[in-house]
């Protein structure tokens, strides 16, 4: 197997992936954000295709995937309860990250040897857009584990009695 036959095998992965996150999704908006990761995997599985063919492929036209995001985590819930639903994903999208993770860094081995410049641009283009894909998949995790992270303010609201206690005992 060829790099580009890896390349086009890596980003159909991808796609079915992001696909099945975005069928399972309950929220809309992280629907949508999978859905759009879908598409430009699939579309970095077109360019590859392409070369692999011996086409000309010219300018990749830039990712719409981080600012679909961007407009999208304002719509999300917040809290626990908005996130209960989509806490259980978070290994996938760990799994997804760390999927982002090696094909960005992939990409930029590959380019690193390439000789044509041509190509070599594209493979750039595309391990720049699987970085910003990365970056998607982590804000989208921290968010959904940030209830997990922090301390609900209401776990503190009997401190007063403890340092009360404190102080009767000190005395």
């Amino acid at each position: 197997m060829n790099v580009l036959d890896f390349a086009i095998e890596m980003e159909n992965d991808g796609f079915e992936y992001y696909r099945d996150l975005a069928d399972s999704s309950t929220l809309p908006g992280l629907k949508t954000i999978f859905t759009s990761l879908a598409a430009d995997e699939l579309k970095h599985a077109e360019v590859f295709k392409a070369l692999n063919a011996g086409e000309t492929v010219g300018n990749m036209p830039a990712s719409e995937a981080l600012k679909t995001a961007q407009n999208l985590f304002k719509q999300l819930p917040g809290g626990t309860e908005g996130l209960k639903n989509i806490a259980d994903s978070l290994k996938a999208y760990q799994h997804a990250m760390k999927l982002e993770a090696n094909s960005f860094r992939f990409y930029e081995e590959i380019a690193g040897k390439e000789t044509n410049p041509e190509v070599k641009v594209l493979l750039l283009q595309i391990a720049e857009e699987e970085h910003k894909h990365f970056n998607i998949l982590e804000n989208v995790y921290n968010f959904v584990n940030a209830p997990n992270q922090s301390l609900e303010w209401g776990e503190f609201s009997n401190l007063g009695e403890f340092r009360q206690f404190g102080r009767d005992t000190d005395g």
